[in-house]
C-alpha cells in the first residue's frame, strides 16, 4: 500500500491538480462506493469524468481540466460527513465565539483557537453529542 492509496478523500480531490486518470478513477470509485456518483451527478456529468478517465491520462486541456474541476467540487460537497459539515457552520461560530471569550480574559493565544481545525472538530462533537435540553 503506498501513500497515495491512504490519503483521505478531500486531500485526494485538492491534489487532484495535476487531473491524472488515476486520480479520476479513485475518486470516481469513492463516489461510486458513497452512492453519490448516480445520485449528485448528471448524466453528461459522469460520461466527461467516464471518457476522460478513459481517454486521457493526464488532462492537459485548460477548459476540460475547469469542467472535471467544477464536477470534483460537486462530488466533494456530496461526500462530506456530518461532522464536517457542522463543522463549517456551527462549529466554526463556536470556536469564533470562545476564542473572543479568552481573549477578553487576557488569554493571547486564543486567537489561533478559532481557525484550529481540531479544535473546531472536538466543540462539534461536543455539541452533537449534547442533548438539546442542554443546549444554549
Amino acid at each position: 500500500m503506498t501513500q497515495r492509496d491512504i490519503l483521505p478523500l478531500k486531500k485526494l480531490i485538492e491534489t487532484a491538480g495535476d487531473l491524472t486518470q488515476a486520480n479520476l478513477a479513485e475518486i470516481r470509485n469513492k463516489a461510486l462506493r458513497r452512492g453519490v456518483w448516480f445520485r449528485v451527478l448528471d448524466r453528461t456529468e459522469r460520461a466527461i469524468l467516464s471518457l476522460t478517465i478513459r481517454c486521457v491520462e493526464r488532462i492537459k486541456s485548460p477548459r476540460l481540466a475547469e469542467i472535471v474541476r467544477a464536477i470534483l467540487s460537486k462530488l466533494r460537497e456530496a461526500m462530506k460527513g456530518r461532522v464536517e459539515r457542522m463543522m463549517e457552520t456551527t462549529g466554526r461560530q463556536l470556536a469564533q465565539k470562545l476564542s473572543q471569550v479568552a481573549q477578553s480574559w487576557g488569554n493571547r493565544s486564543a486567537q489561533g483557537w478559532a481557525k484550529d481545525p481540531n479544535f473546531i472538530q472536538y466543540l462539534t462533537i461536543a455539541l452533537m453529542n449534547t442533548p438539546s435540553m442542554f443546549r444554549v
